[in-house]
C-alpha cells in the first residue's frame, strides 16, 4: 500500500550540518534530539549525530534519554527536564546525566543514588535571567550541597550549565548580561571546590552569533536539523549555510473544476475569484498542518506552487491549483521542500520558514508538530 503522506528526512543533510557546525566553531558539539529529534527521528538522528562527530546528546524527556539506551546508544546522554518525581534510580543505572536545577532536585537525586550505592552524573544548572530552569536565589547553596554530596561519593558533577533567552539578536546587551551572570555562577561553583568536566551556554543561535559563549560544548538544537534559530533575525537556512533534512509530501486526494463565487471549506472563509482547479491534500491539522495557516502557503505540485485557499481540516486541505493545471488525483504535492527530478529553483518551494510565517509561528513548531501517523522515510 502506497503512503498517502510521507516526512522524507535526509540524514546526510543532519551529518553535513553538525561537521559545519563544529568546524565553525572548532568545538564539540551536544546534539539536541529531544521531541523525537524536532520530528525528525530520534533514533535515526541520534545515530547520525554521533557519526557525524557530535560526543553528547540532549534530551528533555528522561523516557527520551531511556529510549536511548533501549536503542543501543552508549554515548553522554544528558536529560534536563526531569520533575522530582521522576525515576532517578533507574536513570542512574542507566549512566543517564540529569540536570540540576534546585535543591529539591539534587535531594531527589542524591536519594536515588544512596539507595542504589551508585555515583550519580549531574550538570548543576544556573538560572542567569531566562527566569525558567536553574537555580537563581538559591544557587550558592546547591553549588554547596552539591559539593558536600559530591565529596560523599553520590555524585559527580560532570557539567555546568545555562541557557539564552535571546541568542538569536547578535550584539543584544541581554546576551552579554547572560553571559556574565554564567562566568559568575561558574566561579562561585570553582571556588568551592568543583571543577566539572564541560561548562556549556550556548544553543545553535550562540554556536553560531556568539564565540565568546562557547566554552567546552555547543548544545545544537534546531540547527543541526537546517533550519535558521530565527529566520527573522538571522535569515534563512541557505543564508546560514544550513541544509534543511526534512520534506513533507502528500498524495492529491481529488482535482475538481470550480466555478468563481464558490465557498471553499468550513465557514466559507474563502471565496474563488475566477474559475478554478482545485485539489484536496490529504493531511490536515491531525498530521501537523497549522489550522491557521493562511494562503502565503501550500504545496508545489511540480514546479509550480498551488496556494491554500479556505481552513485547514482535520485530514486534508484544499490548495489553488490554477486553471489550467494539470495536476491529477495521486500526484505528489510536496508541503515542504521539492521532488529532486522536478525543475524548480529553491525560491519556488514552501519551506518550514514559509509555514511558519503562514501560521504565525516558528519553524521549530512546524517540524516539531508532524504527527506519528504521517511515515518517515529516511534516506542518506
Amino acid at each position: 500500500m502506497e503512503n498517502r503522506a510521507e516526512v522524507l528526512i535526509d540524514l546526510g543533510a543532519i551529518r553535513e550540518n553538525i561537521k559545519y557546525l563544529m568546524a565553525k566553531s572548532g568545538k564539540p558539539a551536544l546534539a539536541v534530539v529531544k521531541a523525537d529529534g524536532y520530528g525528525h527521528g530520534l533514533l535515526p538522528v541520534a545515530k547520525s549525530a554521533l557519526s557525524a562527530g557530535a560526543s553528547w546528546l540532549g534530551v528533555a524527556l528522561l523516557e527520551e534519554a531511556k529510549a536511548l539506551r533501549q536503542g543501543g546508544i552508549n554515548a553522554p546522554i544528558i536529560a534536563w527536564l526531569t520533575p522530582v518525581t521522576d525515576d532517578f534510580a533507574s536513570a542512574i543505572s542507566e549512566d543517564i546525566d540529569i540536570a540540576i536545577p534546585s535543591l529539591a532536585h539534587l535531594e531527589a537525586i542524591t536519594s536515588a543514588a544512596r539507595s542504589l550505592g551508585k555515583c550519580a552524573r549531574v550538570h548543576l544548572e544556573v538560572d542567569t535571567g531566562m527566569s525558567r530552569g536553574g537555580a537563581l536565589n538559591e544557587w550558592s547553596e546547591l553549588v554547596s550541597s552539591a559539593k558536600a554530596y559530591q565529596d560523599s561519593g553520590l555524585i559527580k558533577v560532570i557539567g555546568i550549565w545555562s541557557h539564552f533567552a535571546r541568542a538569536d539578536e547578535a550584539g543584544h546587551e541581554f546576551n552579554n548580561k547572560q553571559l556574565e551572570n554564567f562566568k559568575s555562577a561558574v566561579a562561585e561553583a570553582k571556588s568551592v571546590g568543583i571543577t566539572p568536566e564541560v561548562i556549556h551556554l550556548s544553543n545553535s543561535a550562540a554556536a553560531i552569533n556568539d564565540a565568546d559563549s562557547h566554552f567546552d560544548l555547543l548544545r545544537l538544537g534546531i540547527a543541526i536539523y537546517g533550519l535558521s534559530p530565527d529566520f527573522s533575525h538571522m535569515g534563512s537556512s541557505e543564508k546560514l549555510n544550513l541544509k534543511p533534512a526534512m520534506s513533507i509530501r502528500a498524495r492529491i486526494h481529488l482535482v475538481k473544476d470550480i466555478p468563481a463565487g464558490s465557498q471553499v471549506g468550513y465557514g466559507g472563509s474563502a471565496i474563488t475569484k475566477v474559475d478554478t482547479k482545485l485539489g484536496v491534500i490529504a493531511m490536515g491539522y491531525s498530521d501537523g498542518i497549522p489550522r491557521n495557516a493562511n494562503s502565503s502557503a501550500g504545496v508545489l505540485v511540480g514546479n509550480k506552487r498551488a496556494p491554500i485557499i479556505g481552513r485547514v481540516s482535520m485530514d486534508q486541505f484544499v490548495v489553488d491549483l490554477g486553471r489550467d493545471s494539470s495536476a491529477k488525483a495521486g500526484d505528489w504535492a510536496y508541503i515542504i521542500g521539492s521532488n529532486p527530478s522536478d525543475s524548480y529553483t529553491s525560491a519556488s518551494s514552501y519551506t518550514a520558514d514559509s509555514w511558519a510565517s503562514a501560521s504565525a509561528t516558528i519553524n521549530y513548531e512546524i517540524v516539531t508538530r508532524i504527527a506519528a501517523r504521517v511515515k518517515r522515510i529516511y534516506q542518506g
